[in-house]
C-alpha cells in the first residue's frame, strides 16, 4: 500500500504591528496563492495591529486589495497563536493552551519592526524553529537605514550620504541638524530610519520644509536620516542564498520607472493600483555595468551577513557611478513585486522561487551557523 507523501508544514506569519501591516498581508496573499497544497501544509498566522496571533483563513483573496480597500488581520476574539519550541501553541479565551503541532518551516512574511527586524527571527531561534530568511543580524541591520549605511561603507561600496536624527528630543538637535544637512545640498530626503514602503518619507526642497518633514517621519520612527538626493536611475537586483552552500546568486536587473505625477517611488506609486509606474525587466543596462552592479548587490549581501533573499536597490548616475541604496532582506513578495518578476526573468517563477526558499530554509542548521 502506498503511504501518502509527507507534506511539509509551513507556518505562514503576516500582518503585524508596523506601518506596512497591510503590505505583509498583500505579500502574504502571494505566497500561499503560489504553494502547492499536495507538498505543503499551510498553517496561516496573522499577527493584527496589536500584536495578536490568530489563525487565519489563508483564502489568498482575502489579502488582496479590493475596492480600494487594503486587506489587514482582523481580531475577532479568536484563537491565538503563541510560538513555543515545539510548535505554536493555540490558546482560546478561557482555555488552557493546547498544542497546535510542530511545523517544520516558518515563512515569517512581516515587513518592518516587530517582524522584519529582527524580532520574529530572534524568538524563532530561541524556538529551534526553521524560517526563511535572514537571521536576527542582517535583519536588524537590513532594517535600520543609519546602521546599514556604516556597515555598508565599511565593505567599501558606495552609499548616499546622510544626516542622523538620533531618538530623544527633537529640539536641542534641530539646529545641529539643520546645519549638517546644509552640507548635503538640496534637495534631501527625509526618511524614518527603520520602516519601509516609503512610509513617512518626503522630499524637502529647502531648510523652511525640514522641521515638519522630520515630525512627520517620527510618527512612524523616533530615529530618522536624512539623505542627500541622488539623480539617477532607480535599478534594483534580486540575491538569492547559494543551494548546498554555493555562492549567492543575482538576478538580472530592474528599473523602476514613473511619471512626473511621483516625485519619487511613494507609496502610491508602489501599492495602489492606479499607479503609472513601470518595471523595465531586464533593465536596459549595458552588459559590464549590468556585471558590475550585480557583483555589487552580492557583495551587500554578504557585507550584511544575509541569508535566503534580499533586493538590493541602486541609484545609477548618468556618469556610470552606481550608488547603493538600500538592502531589503524581506521586500514585497506579490507575484507583480519587482523581486519575483527580476527571478522570473532570470529563469525562476513565482512557485519555484518560494520553493527554493523554503527547501533553502529547511537545510538550515539550527544555532550559530
Amino acid at each position: 500500500m502506498n503511504e501518502t507523501p509527507h507534506r511539509v508544514r509551513v507556518a505562514v506569519v503576516f500582518g503585524g504591528r508596523s506601518s506596512e501591516h497591510t503590505i505583509s498581508c498583500i505579500t502574504a496573499g502571494g505566497v500561499l496563492a503560489a504553494m502547492d497544497p499536495e507538498r505543503y501544509e499551510v498553517v496561516p498566522i496573522g499577527v493584527t495591529t496589536e500584536g495578536r496571533w490568530v489563525l487565519s483563513s489563508g483564502e489568498p483573496e482575502q489579502l488582496a486589495i479590493a475596492d480600494g480597500q487594503l486587506p489587514h488581520v482582523a481580531d475577532e476574539g479568536g484563537t491565538v497563536v503563541l510560538p513555543t519550541g515545539s510548535g505554536p501553541v493555540v490558546q482560546s479565551p478561557g482555555e488552557v493552551p493546547r498544542e497546535l503541532g510542530t511545523v517544520d518551516v516558518v515563512f515569517p512574511l512581516l515587513h518592518g519592526p516587530y517582524g522584519e527586524d529582527g524580532t520574529i527571527q530572534g524568538l524563532l531561534e530561541l524556538a529551534d524553529v526553521r524560517y526563511v530568511g535572514s537571521g536576527v543580524l542582517a535583519s536588524a541591520v537590513g532594517m535600520d537605514k543609519h546602521v546599514m549605511k556604516l556597515l555598508l561603507r565599511a565593505a567599501g561600496l558606495p552609499v548616499a550620504r546622510h544626516v542622523l536624527v538620533e531618538p530623544g528630543p527633537w529640539e536641542p538637535q534641530r539646529d545641529g541638524v539643520a546645519a549638517d544637512v546644509v552640507e548635503l545640498g538640496w534637495p534631501v530626503f527625509v526618511k524614518p530610519a527603520r520602516a519601509g514602503s516609503s512610509m513617512g518619507v518626503a522630499k524637502v526642497s529647502g531648510p523652511e520644509e525640514l522641521e515638519s518633514a522630520v515630525l512627520a517621519a517620527r510618527e512612524h520612527d523616533p530615529k530618522v536620516i536624512i539623505e542627500e538626493a541622488v539623480a539617477g536611475r532607480e535599478i534594483e537586483c534580486g540575491v538569492l542564498e547559494g543551494v548546498q552552500g554555493a555562492e549567492p546568486e543575482a538576478s538580472v536587473l530592474g528599473e523602476i520607472k514613473f511619471d512626473a505625477s511621483h516625485e519619487f517611488y511613494d507609496f502610491q506609486a508602489k501599492y495602489l493600483p492606479e499607479n503609472d509606474v513601470e518595471l523595465d525587466i531586464p533593465a536596459d543596462v549595458a552588459p559590464e555595468t549590468s556585471e558590475r552592479m550585480r557583483q555589487l548587490a552580492v557583495t551587500a549581501f554578504r557585507a550584511l551577513s544575509c541569508e535566503s533573499l534580499a533586493r538590493v536597490d541602486f541609484f545609477l548616475r548618468s556618469d556610470g557611478s552606481v550608488v547603493v541604496n538600500e538592502v531589503n532582506t524581506m521586500p514585497g513578495f506579490t507575484p507583480t513585486s519587482m523581486f519575483p518578476m527580476l527571478w522570473a526573468k532570470s529563469g525562476l517563477d513565482y512557485a519555484g522561487l518560494v520553493d527554493r526558499m523554503i527547501t533553502t530554509a529547511l537545510n538550515r542548521p539550527l544555532g550559530l551557523r
